[in-house]
């Protein structure tokens, strides 16, 4: 078996740790690109088969060094997000700006790097967002967030089509609501204050939205993100695949 790479971008907590550690669990070779120094030193002692490259996704700079140090790509996943929640009228720019940079930008400038070493390597690769229903229809309180995740599915699409010709394809995955994350469980406050209810009854809330009764889980996240970046999906290039329990369809 030809040991497969895959970069994870925004790859040292939360989602992105999981993802990371379910890959080393299947014999790839993964590479982190992430801020997080703390998260990154504290990771590099537990897990040193991984290689860890701190990396500030929305800076052209970083990403291009980061990149520099990786030779091979088969798989680029990009899961670094960023969300505040408030009402358009309070909605602050420098919060609109930094949800485009780490949401959109971040992903554009990391797909770029990447597709550059895969066609360097005449690599067949693959080329995954994790993006998020509120790509795919509006979301209150959530205007910067919604906005940069939409524009994923456009870049998506766009980087599908110059990128055929190569042979790589590129995916987006629209996640339902991750009520397990880091970030769900920064927004819990304030979704308590949009929804006017205890902040203890905002995951129940969340739950009750969907056909299926339950969250998104990480491990639903990461069996569609294996299929799409593997070769039981070489005909699949520019979509964007709902994983949210029937609420958006």
């Amino acid at each position: 078996m030809i040991e497969k790479n895959v970069v994870i971008a925004g790859g040292a907590k939360s989602l992105g740790k999981f993802l990371s550690l379910k890959f080393k669990e299947i014999k790839y070779k993964v590479i982190v690109l992430d801020n997080d120094k703390d998260t990154i030193k504290s990771l590099k002692n537990e897990f040193s088969d991984i290689l860890y490259i701190e990396t500030d996704l929305t800076s052209e700079e970083s990403v291009n060094k980061a990149f520099e140090k990786i030779e091979k790509i088969d798989i680029l996943v990009y899961n670094a997000g960023f969300a505040i929640s408030n009402k358009i009228t309070e909605f602050k720019k420098n919060d609109f700006i930094k949800s485009l940079d780490i949401n959109l930008v971040g992903y554009f400038l990391t797909a770029q790097a990447a597709a550059k070493i895969m066609i360097k390597n005449k690599t067949q690769g693959s080329i995954i967002q994790i993006n998020s229903k509120s790509g795919r229809i509006g979301s209150k309180y959530n205007c910067g967030y919604s906005a940069a995740k939409f524009g994923g599915v456009g870049l998506t699409q766009s980087m599908a089509l110059d990128l055929a010709e190569h042979g790589i394809r590129v995916n987006c995955l629209m996640l339902g609501n991750l009520l397990d994350s880091q970030m769900f469980e920064s927004l819990i406050p304030s979704y308590a204050i949009k929804l006017n209810i205890l902040e203890s009854e905002v995951k129940q809330h969340y739950i009750d939205k969907v056909p299926l009764k339950r969250g998104c889980t990480f491990q639903d996240v990461f069996n569609m993100l294996y299929f799409y970046t593997s070769d039981k999906a070489s005909y699949c290039t520019g979509q964007s695949i709902n994983i949210t329990g029937g609420q958006v369809m």
